[in-house]
């Protein structure tokens, strides 16, 4: 009878360990940093102290937690998704770009102010025109001007979106050794150390989107993390975590760097947030150098056609432009329609020939053509990496779901199971209540 009390009880343990696992996975069944997982149940065996073979039919204990878990496709997860954040990072520096570049009508401003010196030149005596011109270059220089700002706040704000994301890596790494440090500390198979896994698993995932990182795990489940490849540097070990600093030079050049272990070494991202951001601060930097080589040549082109001729008084033109720091930062000094130096020296009023050589700028300096085509350039490589964004996100999605489908809860086998330990522990302790009825009887004669 103690055989069958000891039975039954070890049944009512084992599937009571089994339920409350079970319980669990159902109830994070929408959780999707949860991976399922199983009580591990074994029969109970013995060694006999005299023959030593193993004694048999002892019942059943359930024998830890087994955690669900699939490192190949948590991988195949993190690869995609550095892939995918690298691509979606830099089609949002080029919208930036787009946006600067068009939203401030710099090719139409550009346009107006030509077509309005050709109609001082069909009437170059009148003062109308004349003034419309020189409002057309106002608006010319505070297109170039507000461009300019565009520009440069698109930079600045690249610069603090870098800084913060090399924060909160470094907050992960940090959280990654102290996750590290409890799983060494914590029992292999219990629901603890279960749980420690899956948040070692979301920080990874949450890394992999800010930079492109390769994980190797050790027996214990602890992670080493090195940035990039196989022979990057080492982001993680064990309880130590690496610190990294990000700098931006004058050309947009970002520069990450790892420091650990008293060792400073160069980090290079491809993947990830990072990388994303040093092609746009690349591409913003590009965009701004255009727009500054243009607005020189621009304003050195219009002041060198006003030096060339002569006002409406008959006085040597004066310059329209100047130059700010950036060059794109172009002030308009000429502030009266008259002296617009429309007529060639010695010419009259009506001499209108100077402003020949502003056309001739306007062909020669091809700044409607350089606008359009940094745009357009600009634009293709943004409708590319939207189009690189969506196959990738597809090949995430797929990673995701295969990763999901062999980890993840399904309810109804849950269900299944739930019924199945259910009736197993309503069994064993019907065993237990059997065992005690019979012991009674048997007193009970004697």
């Amino acid at each position: 009878m103690s055989d069958m009390l000891s039975i039954g009880a070890s049944g009512v343990r084992a599937y009571q360990t089994a339920l409350t696992t079970v319980s669990e996975n159902i109830a994070n069944a929408g959780n999707t940093n949860y991976a399922r997982r199983t009580a591990n149940l074994k029969e109970v065996i013995a060694t006999s102290a005299t023959s030593g073979s193993s004694i048999t039919g002892l019942g059943v204990v359930a024998n830890g937690v087994v955690r669900q878990g699939d490192d190949l496709r948590a991988g195949d997860v993190r690869n995609a998704g550095a892939d995918l954040a690298k691509t979606e990072a830099g089609a949002t520096w080029l919208e930036r770009i787009e946006g600067a570049l068009t939203g401030n009508q710099l090719g139409d401003r550009l346009t107006s102010f030509f077509n309005n010196a050709t109609a001082v030149a069909a009437d170059p005596s009148a003062l109308a025109p004349r003034a419309t011109m020189l409002e057309s270059a106002a608006s010319l220089a505070t297109a170039f001007s507000s461009t300019s700002d565009a520009l440069a706040g698109a930079a600045a704000d690249l610069d603090a979106t870098a800084e913060a994301a090399v924060g909160n890596l470094n907050s992960l790494l940090s959280g990654l050794a102290k996750i590290n440090s409890a799983i060494g500390r914590t029992p292999q198979g219990t629901s603890g150390s279960a749980a420690l896994m899956d948040q070692r698993d979301q920080i990874l995932g949450a890394m992999s989107a800010i930079t492109d990182v390769s994980v190797s795990l050790d027996v214990n489940g602890r992670a080493t993390v090195r940035a990039g490849g196989d022979g990057g540097p080492v982001l993680v070990r064990g309880d130590q975590a690496a610190t990294i600093t990000y700098v931006q030079n004058d050309e947009g050049a970002m520069s990450f760097a790892v420091h650990g272990n008293g060792e400073t070494q160069v980090m290079t991202p491809m993947g990830g947030a990072l990388a994303g951001m040093a092609e746009g601060a690349q591409r913003i930097a590009a965009a701004r150098e255009q727009l500054d080589a243009m607005a020189t040549s621009f304003v050195d082109g219009v002041n060198a056609v006003q030096a060339g001729g002569v006002d409406l008084s008959g006085n040597s033109g004066a310059p329209m432009f100047e130059a700010g720091d950036p060059p794109s930062q172009i002030k308009m000094v000429l502030t009266d329609p008259r002296g617009i130096a429309a007529a060639s020296t010695g010419g009259g009023s009506r001499d209108n020939s100077n402003l020949a050589n502003l056309t001739a700028l306007r062909s020669s300096g091809g700044y409607e053509t350089g606008l359009t085509d940094l745009v357009s350039t600009n634009a293709a490589a943004l409708s590319a990496r939207r189009t690189v964004a969506s196959a990738q996100t597809a090949i995430r999605d797929s990673a995701v779901a295969a990763h999901a489908s062999a980890t993840g809860v399904n309810v109804d086998e849950e269900a299944v199971d739930l019924i199945r330990f259910q009736q197993a522990y309503q069994a064993s302790s019907r065993v237990i209540q059997i065992a005690r009825e019979t012991l009674q009887s048997i007193l009970d004669i004697r």
